[in-house]
């Protein structure tokens, strides 16, 4: 069974790809596909970090822990 990304491996990558592009080199349509991979791994990196504040809210008004279970 195949383990999702954490956080912090998606956001590396968006930052690599951010790199990429700003250095202006890239053809179009290497730097199209970058583009939609960035979309991609920004809005998984925003689900993940919604999870976690839905989580510390829970445990905040609840006072009870439960395991964080990112949805990838």
């Amino acid at each position: 069974m195949e383990h999702p990304e954490s956080f912090e491996t998606k956001l590396g990558k968006l930052e690599a790809l951010v790199r990429q592009m700003e250095q202006g080199s890239m053809p179009l349509d290497a730097a199209l596909k970058a583009f939609e991979e960035g979309v991609a791994l920004a809005k998984e990196c925003n689900q993940l970090l919604e999870t976690a504040a839905q989580k510390v809210t829970e445990i905040k008004q609840t006072g009870e822990q439960a395991p964080f279970e990112p949805e990838a």
